[in-house]
């Protein structure tokens, strides 16, 4: 037999190891654990993934899943109907909307809350501390960030704390955002410039005049000054 099927094989076995354990592993709170785990008491229903750990203390609404890997720290609190993808950290101290998205490898830390709807790409970074040292304990200087109804963060955008992505804001990919976002802007690049302004439904929009409305879901919008637009 070749060392590379014998390195195979030798992963496949302690691969079935791990996820025995994680299957024997004490329920939480009571909570049944078999190849995934549904909560339910009473009306709270939702599903978090056998390979996926929450603390005491959380509170998850209706509706909502919990992927691979991740793991919700206590004291979190977390909406309705979320998605929370694979290899996700949230808390501890989190609060979360309903209908939020929080996909691949994210990691939503102490400080920030998002709000209804907002949408977090893979990879993207959040921050909560604005000079950190690693000799430093820096936990009480917390710069708190707030991500506001049905924004949009791309995939490995990089938030930097103490600032608040307005309503329906879209961060492109890549995209390093290191000062408040208005309301329904589009912000690409390093450090973020504006390019323009969304629609809610994630459509650019065309000013003519002080005016737009969206060529998709048909909405109105009105700018009342260079960095202000509201919908009509």
């Amino acid at each position: 037999m070749s060392i590379r099927n014998r390195s195979l094989i030798a992963y496949k076995t302690e691969t079935k190891k791990v996820m025995q354990s994680l299957r024997e592993r004490p329920p939480l709170w009571g909570a049944p654990r078999g190849r995934q785990s549904i909560f339910n008491w009473g009306a709270k229903i939702y599903f978090v993934h056998e390979s996926a750990y929450v603390d005491e203390g959380v509170e998850i609404g209706v509706g909502t899943k919990v992927w691979h890997f991740s793991h919700i720290l206590s004291g979190s609190r977390i909406g309705k109907n979320c998605n929370i993808g694979q290899n996700v950290v949230i808390g501890p101290d989190v609060t979360i909307g309903n209908g939020c998205k929080i996909q691949n490898n994210v990691s939503v830390y102490k400080g920030v809350t998002l709000e209804d709807e907002v949408f977090c790409g893979p990879s993207m970074v959040f921050t909560n501390v604005y000079n950190p040292r690693g000799a430093i304990r820096r936990m009480g200087e917390l710069r708190p960030t707030l991500v506001k109804k049905g924004a949009t963060i791309g995939a490995n955008a990089t938030i930097i704390c103490g600032i608040t992505i307005g309503n329906s804001a879209f961060i492109g990919t890549g995209t390093v955002v290191l000062t408040d976002v208005p309301d329904y802007a589009l912000m690409v690049g390093n450090p973020a410039k504006q390019k323009g302004w969304m629609c809610a439904c994630g459509i650019q929009l065309v000013f003519k005049g002080n005016r737009a409305k969206c060529m998709a879901c048909k909405r109105k919008y009105k700018k009342l000054g260079p960095e202000k637009v509201v919908e009509e």
